[in-house]
């Protein structure tokens, strides 16, 4: 019977507590002019992972495609040739390119050891 009488009392402190919690956030958000995002707001969005907001999100599109565009530009100079059904650097394009800028007498100078 002791036990009953324990759950209720504990039940009861607990919904006080509870209670007075709503009661302290909600005059808090008044005091602050706070707004607290509900969960469905803080879902994250597929277009938006990190959570950014306008023009941040705006700006971080805009470097990706740039990059993008820029490693699209970088790979399309790469030489590459389809053997056994995969695709591998062409060494001897990086050569002809090699003997091509020596005999030109420019001094740029060619990776070779691209992976």
């Amino acid at each position: 019977m002791s036990w009953v009488v324990l759950f209720i009392i504990s039940i009861l402190l607990f919904v006080f507590l509870v209670t007075i919690l709503r009661v302290f956030v909600g005059h808090m958000k008044k005091a602050q002019n706070l707004e607290i995002e509900s969960f469905k707001q803080t879902m994250i969005d597929p277009d938006n992972p990190v959570g950014l907001r306008g023009e941040e999100l705006e700006n971080m599109k805009r470097r990706q495609e740039e990059a993008q565009r820029h490693l699209r530009e970088v790979i399309s100079k790469i030489p590459v040739v389809q053997k056994d059904g995969r695709f591998q650097i062409d060494e001897e394009e990086l050569r002809r390119r090699k003997e091509t800028a020596a005999g030109n007498g420019v001094s740029g100078k060619v990776n070779n050891d691209i992976p």
